[in-house]
């Protein structure tokens, strides 16, 4: 069973671990080369794989948009509530303000977007009036 908690304070959770308890961390480090079929070397960093780890947390949000139920409303605002802060937190904290966090912040913004347009769509889907017949 899916929480009404938003899932993208797991990666904003980690960011923030990585920058305040581990200060010094570079996100330019290269996590893995895979060497490709092509003969090209294809480097992953750190910064990516942050990356691929918000898309993935993004989709179960996507999917979890998808369910109608009490919790449905509570889970936008909470996404909602967790866009905000995070925006504030890009805004005024030195260690937020770089690509990184921009991106995770578009990530959010597109969490809290998706919710919203795919609830609504739903919601007409189920709810549909027939014309009176005279």
């Amino acid at each position: 069973m899916l929480t009404p908690i938003p899932l993208l304070i797991i990666p904003l959770a980690i960011y923030n671990i990585l920058v305040f308890l581990m200060p010094g961390t570079e996100w330019g480090t290269i996590l893995t080369t895979v060497s490709m079929l092509s003969g090209a070397q294809w480097t992953i960093t750190m910064e990516e794989g942050f990356i691929v780890l918000c898309l993935f947390f993004l989709f179960f949000e996507i999917l979890k948009s998808t369910r109608i139920t009490s919790r449905s409303l509570v889970d936008h605002m909470l996404s909602m509530l967790l866009f905000a802060a995070s925006m504030a937190e890009f805004l005024l904290v030195q260690q937020a303000g770089n690509s990184t966090f921009a991106i995770l912040l578009c990530v959010m913004l597109l969490d809290v977007v998706a919710g919203f347009s795919v609830s609504v769509r739903v919601a007409q889907r189920d709810f549909s009036v027939e014309p009176r017949s005279e």
